[in-house]
């Protein structure tokens, strides 16, 4: 669910209020509809702010807030009366204020400031190591770019100087390359904190964990990072050489730990390497892995067995075909609207199979099979008229291109039985093209059409509850999409292979921070999508007001320069107040002497 700005005129004023909004799947396709209009909040309700607190400290709310302000000496007394030539009061140094400020809060939420100072080196540096992992992090978070970008750019546009005390000219390149030398060293230690940190705020359970993989891509060449190879692109990238990252999550999204794998690494090879590391992080124990068909080999599931390991995991496809006598039978339990399951007991007893099928999945499945049978058989027909016209005459050439017809249009291909003769006599056709419909692949394309296959060593008998935990996989599908999408951790351009496992830490933590606000917002009431509130909140500035002073006999004293935050419009503060946080007003003060 994510939030919508709404804006209405009544009696000649302008009203904004917030509606949360959610999206579904038809057989139409993709749908929004409206859950509820979002205002102040009713006195029964509760803010997300108080909610995390009382998760925290077992109080309504911490007695130190983490977005409060900075405090630094002010030697100026504001109590002081002045005299301000109004005439001359301007505005200066506009800067990013409210979505760095989140940031920063929600990196003090987790506690990866103190954990970091411990665990990063000290030495005579005037920015600490802690501070610019969180620079870069926060850079990830709101505004994705290079290294270069922060240094060049971003920084200087936000109030992150103000909050973190690091001047603009402090933060550059070397030292950003270098923080993320010195960061990728934590990498186990903050998986363990944040799966602490993390289960304390939103009552995590790890006894289900989600895996999947996903791989990402470089620019350039990387001749000098072995992880660097090519392989299945799930960004459509061949060309490229890329890395594999496997990721483990809960059914809530929450990571809890990844591992980086070279980039033709198939994926069923790399369930061993993150079930010994996640026994290794965190102890080993009799937990239900949930992973899709592609992660599946007798091998890993032997070893899951071995281990006491319990699973859930999709089978491929041509499995199915043990099951048909079942596709016919009755005993099929509805789920959800459309989607159907039955439980099926495994041949050797110690596995169970739930047969499912999906009335949307089917409506899909059988427009991709008449699309790639029209393609199919179009060609053909091609093919056909080039053999009587003569023009296609080698059987070989004839052969190699029905194979690249069968290889592109590959869900039909089993529909049709080709044959590819000689002609005899002296005509210009010299080769015969026929084909044939084969009505056994058109009866199991009928019948198995939007149903698939799980398996699974569980003793739970209810198929409902099986596919069900099955189906959080999305959650790991979406952590995939928010990394690639929102944080942009693709296209890598580091060349070394510390620089980039250091590039991916860092995006897994700005992760962790996007899935800890959209905790936050769920209990809120906020939905749980962040782009909307991080884009709303990003119009907030901070701002120098420049207050030109004189003395009682009008001559002019010093200017007294503010920096302060600006006014949220009524809609940023509907969703302030659900959050439970508060602006705020002022950051520093300056008094700068008068020029003569």
């Amino acid at each position: 669910m994510f939030l919508r700005r709404c804006v209405r005129r009544k009696n000649g004023k302008q009203h904004t209020y917030w509606a949360l909004v959610e999206s579904y799947r038809t057989g139409q396709g993709s749908r929004q509809r409206v859950v509820a209009y979002l205002g102040e909040l009713r006195r029964s309700e509760q803010n997300g702010w108080a909610q995390l607190g009382r998760k925290l400290s077992g109080k309504q709310r911490p007695q130190r807030s983490l977005f409060d302000p900075p405090h630094y000496d002010d030697p100026a007394e504001d109590e002081e009366p002045v005299l301000v030539r109004l005439k001359g009061v301007a505005l200066d140094r506009l800067r990013d204020f409210g979505d760095v400020w989140l940031a920063w809060g929600l990196w003090r939420l987790l506690e990866l400031e103190e954990l970091l100072e411990g665990l990063m080196p000290r030495g005579r540096e005037e920015v600490s190591w802690a501070t610019v992992a969180a620079i870069l992090t926060v850079a990830r978070f709101c505004k994705p770019q290079s290294e270069l970008h922060i240094e060049d750019t971003w920084y200087r546009q936000t109030a992150l100087d103000d909050l973190l005390n690091v001047a603009a000219e402090k933060v550059h390149t070397d030292r950003l390359y270098a923080g993320l030398d010195v960061l990728l060293p934590c990498k186990e230690a903050l998986e363990k904190h944040l799966r602490q940190r993390l289960g304390n705020l939103f009552d995590l359970e790890y006894d289900l964990l989600l895996y999947d993989v996903t791989s990402t891509y470089f620019e350039g060449v990387c001749a000098g990072n072995p992880l660097a190879k090519r392989g299945y692109s799930r960004d459509g990238r061949p060309q490229c050489v890329q890395v594999c990252i496997g990721l483990v999550v809960t059914p809530d999204g929450i990571p809890l730990g990844y591992e980086v794998f070279p980039g033709n690494r198939n994926d069923a090879k790399t369930v061993a390497d993150i079930v010994l590391a996640m026994e290794k992080k965190y102890g080993r124990a009799r937990r239900v892995w949930v992973m899709d068909r592609g992660m599946v080999s007798e091998d890993n599931l032997e070893f899951l067995r071995s281990r006491g390991g319990q699973y859930i995991v999709g089978t491929p496809k041509a499995m199915l075909r043990r099951f048909e006598e079942h596709l016919l039978t009755k005993g099929w339990q509805e789920v959800q609207q459309g989607v159907e399951v039955k439980l099926v007991p495994g041949p050797d007893g110690v596995e169970t199979f739930v047969l499912a099928r999906s009335a949307d999945r089917r409506k899909k499945e059988e427009a991709m099979h008449r699309r790639f049978l029209g393609r199919f058989e179009a060609a053909l027909v091609r093919m056909q008229a080039q053999a009587d016209s003569g023009r296609l005459k080698d059987p070989a050439v004839a052969n190699r291109r029905l194979g690249r017809l069968a290889q592109q249009n590959w869900r039909a291909s089993g529909a049709f039985t080709v044959t590819i003769q000689r002609r005899r006599g002296r005509g210009k056709a010299r080769l015969k093209v026929s084909w044939k419909r084969d009505t056994s692949w058109s009866e199991w394309a009928a019948l198995s059409e939007g149903c698939y296959l799980l398996r699974t060593n569980l003793t739970e008998t209810d198929p409902a509850t099986l596919w069900k935990r099955y189906i959080q996989l999305t959650e790991a599908e979406w952590a995939f999409r928010i990394s690639k999408d929102e944080l942009e951790i693709r296209p890598i351009w580091h060349h070394t292979e510390q620089r980039v496992l250091a590039h991916i830490l860092v995006c897994f933590l700005a992760y962790v921070l996007w899935k800890t606000l959209a905790g936050w917002m769920h209990r809120a009431g906020l939905g749980d999508a962040p782009r909307t509130l991080l884009e709303e909140l990003a119009k907030i500035k901070s701002g120098d007001v420049l207050l030109p002073t004189v003395s009682k006999d009008g001559q002019p004293k010093k200017t007294i320069r503010l920096r302060c935050v600006t006014e949220p419009d009524p809609g940023q503060k509907v969703l302030l107040h659900r959050l439970g946080i508060e602006l705020p007003r002022r950051l520093r003060r300056f008094d700068e002497v008068a020029k003569m």
